[in-house]
């Protein structure tokens, strides 16, 4: 029964409240008939999409031509087709509906249409006897030959062991795909016993295998009802023939077992299953070169969770190379070029994208031919802007458009871009001033008032502990207060130009004075560097910073004429646009005239502009065009050469090198946070000279310092070092400094004394 006349029994099934079986009726139209009344026992057409789309996407192709039976088996399938090719970005450019009952002749002149197109990937949808017809006719006018890819559905593959070998040999190259039907000891047995009693030729197909175990799930339905309801035979012979039917119905759903086509598992009336065969056409007949999985996809091996390619291909023309999937059309039509234009246009098309397009088209390994339509009006004016002109790609009008086109998002949803071959965004000119204001003042600027203050307060550290080191060894620390501390302060202030003259004479003095120097030093330098770069490095500021401040003070702004950045700087909140032309000079004597105070535009024109080089241009193509991934390579290609770098020439001229005004509005002065390791080193070491200096003088007056009050060891220090000039106690102020004895310890003394 075939899925055209299965709708008709259906509807009798239903009427009938009888169970409707079908081992052959495929089409998946037929689940929308809603009858509780029918089974497939067969696999519906639309279960096998998934394993066709796999191929298609494990391979890359991006358009695929559908050649299917103009009837309900061939239509059912399209709709599950087209919705899951739409899902991986495929394409159908074309459907191929053939009758079945169409004439040889008629078959022919529908495969030369198909060979005047782009398209090289066909998958045939229709009955075995049909399929083949279409097939030998495509072998005899060159459509089996290398280039072109037949996948096949199961109406093909599954009667595919059954055909002749002639028949066979107009197969060789296509790929297919068929329901996996897994190896049993219950499948070989049957197959022994069915070849047994028929002829040679007569071989068992899936078809059949499907017809048996629909029978088995039949009888074992009404087995099971006959044990568990003794008036079985009763029902049988009464009126109650409609309840029987129901029942049979429920109990079949319930049916599940392993039969010859493996699981028997019927889910809301349908046979599952979740496997597929690929099969690869060969002279002789077919060969398995993978599977398709529900869970793992393309899998090499049945039970493997490996998700790698198919084995082994043999494509039409007995090549082994992935046809990459279309050809330029056998009509030689040539690509439709579109070319923006501007105001005085020339009929010569000329320009960096056109040369860059031209080298391009150049590189490819296959020949591609094309021509120039300037997107004009009749009077030669531009015929819309650039959102219409790639817009014109989308309709048909034009085949691609070579220009100075932006990548933008809304433009992406109907049109597919080649790779940029220079830098893209939008920038922003503004006129500069010389931010290099000179004032009384201006050597204080090159370092920041942390480091001014940090600097101040180690010279006086240091000049203190050079004064503790020095005070009682050193003649020229001596004197009064004022003198030493004038002394103390100027070494160490000296140190700053290295006119110091006083000698030090303690070791520790001269480790830190060492270090110290060397701290200034880099100072100094550091600070000389940037007092000169602030005085004689011109520096340059914008006198807008950003678009907030542009907005805030109501300036008016300029926009490329016809570009799309007018509503976006309006959308923006900038409410005084004034347009102006792509031209260097006009926008120069914009800013002249003052009638704008800054200016957005492309980067391409923005730094024609400034420097008089760089652009960034792009090419677009139809959504899902197969030249897209080939022009982006061929891209690559020229520019990673020296070709583009002569196009650039060509047209720019000798690069120049475009000062960058970020730079210019970074603070060049010096902070702490660059020397403040400098300055732990220096603390540091004074530190730890104070430290041994302390020790030191500790050791050498202990005999003292065991006999008086701590408290008066610091002025007796001063006392002694007036009188002697060392740090060695000679004399101690008996009236000042005397030991609390008693009277007996004090006689006891005494008597040692004497």
């Amino acid at each position: 029964m075939t899925s055209m006349q299965s709708s008709f029994v259906i509807d009798l099934g239903n009427h009938a409240q009888v169970p409707v079986i079908s081992f052959t009726a495929t089409n998946p139209s037929l689940s929308s008939l809603r009858s509780g009344y029918f089974i497939r026992a067969t696999l519906n057409d639309s279960s096998q999409v998934q394993a066709i789309t796999s191929l298609i996407q494990t391979f890359g192709w991006r358009n695929v031509v559908p050649i299917y039976a103009d009837n309900d088996f061939g239509k059912g399938i399209i709709p599950s087709l087209t919705s899951a090719l739409n899902e991986i970005g495929t394409q159908i450019p074309y459907q191929s509906a053939i009758n079945p009952s169409v004439f040889d002749q008629e078959i022919v002149a529908e495969l030369y249409k198909l060979m005047t197109m782009q398209t090289r990937v066909f998958i045939l949808h229709m009955a075995d006897y049909l399929g083949l017809r279409v097939l030998n006719k495509a072998q005899e006018v060159g459509m089996m030959t290398e280039g072109y890819v037949w996948i096949v559905s199961d109406g093909i593959t599954n009667p595919l062991n059954l055909m002749g070998t002639s028949l066979v040999g107009s197969l060789k190259g296509l790929i297919g795909v068929k329901p996996y039907i897994p190896k049993s000891r219950m499948l070989d047995n049957f197959t022994l016993r069915w070849e047994g009693k028929s002829s040679k030729d007569a071989k068992v197909n899936v078809y059949g295998l499907w017809a048996y175990d629909a029978t088995t799930a039949l009888a074992m339905a009404i087995e099971k009802i006959g044990s568990i309801n003794s008036n079985f035979k009763k029902m049988s012979s009464s009126r109650n023939l409609v309840n029987l039917g129901s029942y049979i119905h429920r109990v079949l759903l319930c049916i599940r077992f392993n039969g010859l086509s493996g699981d028997f598992h019927l889910v809301n009336g349908q046979l599952q299953s979740p496997s597929f065969e690929i099969v690869n056409g060969i002279g002789d007949g077919e060969r398995v070169i993978g599977f398709w999985t529900m869970k793992y996809g393309i899998v090499r091996e049945m039970n493997s969770t490996e998700k790698i390619s198919v084995g082994d291909i043999i494509w039409p023309g007995e090549s082994t190379s992935v046809p990459k999937g279309w050809v330029i059309p056998t009509n030689k039509k040539k690509l439709k070029i579109g070319i923006p234009v501007n105001e005085g246009y020339s009929t010569r098309v000329t320009g960096f994208s056109v040369d860059v397009f031209e080298a391009v088209m150049a590189a490819l390994p296959y020949a591609v031919p094309f021509e120039y339509i300037p997107f004009t009006k009749p009077n030669g004016s531009p015929a819309g802007n650039y959102d219409e002109l790639v817009y014109q790609v989308f309709l048909g009008n034009f085949d691609a458009v070579v220009g100075d086109v932006t990548i933008r998002e809304n433009r992406s949803l109907y049109v597919d871009f080649t790779l940029p071959f220079t830098e893209s965004g939008i920038i922003m000119i503004v006129p500069v001033k010389d931010k290099k204001a000179k004032n009384a003042w201006v050597f204080l600027k090159p370092l920041t008032w942390d480091l001014w203050v940090t600097s101040f307060c180690f010279f006086i550290f240091i000049g203190f502990v050079i004064w503790t080191l020095e005070h009682g060894r050193n003649e020229d620390f001596n004197g009064t207060l004022p003198q030493q501390l004038g002394t103390s302060f100027w070494f160490s202030f000296s140190t700053m130009i290295f006119t110091h003259k006083e000698k030090v004479v303690s070791n520790l003095s001269r480790l830190v004075v060492i270090i110290w120097c060397f701290v200034v030093l880099i100072l100094t330098q550091s600070y000389t560097a940037s007092l000169t770069s602030t005085l004689t490095i011109k520096q340059l500021e914008p006198i807008f910073t950003s678009v907030e401040e542009l907005i805030e003070k109501g300036e008016v702004v300029g926009y490329p004429k016809g570009s799309f950045l007018q509503g976006l700087l309006r959308n923006s909140g900038m409410s005084k646009l004034k347009e102006y032309k792509t031209s260097a000079d006009d926008l120069h004597i914009k800013f002249l005239k003052g009638e704008i105070g800054a200016a957005f535009g492309e980067i391409p024109y923005m730094k024609i502009f400034l420097a008089k080089h760089c652009s960034k241009y792009t090419m677009v193509f139809p959504k899902g065009s197969p030249l897209v991934p080939d022009i982006s390579r061929a891209i690559l290609h020229v520019t990673e050469g020296e070709k583009m770098e002569k196009i650039e020439k060509a047209w720019f001229g000798k690069q120049a090198n475009c000062p960058d005004p970020s730079t210019s509005m970074q603070s060049n002065n010096l902070g702490i946070n660059s020397f403040w390791g400098l300055f732990v080193i220096v603390g540091v070491a004074t530190s730890f000279a104070l430290i041994i200096f302390t020790f030191m003088l500790v050791y050498e007056n202990k005999n003292i310092l065991m006999q008086i009050h701590l408290k008066d060891i610091w002025k007796n220090f001063i006392t002694s070092n007036r009188e002697s000039g060392g740090t060695h106690i000679d004399s101690v102020d008996e009236t000042n400094v005397r030991p609390n004895f008693s009277n007996n310890e004090e006689e006891t003394m005494c008597d040692q004394e004497n």
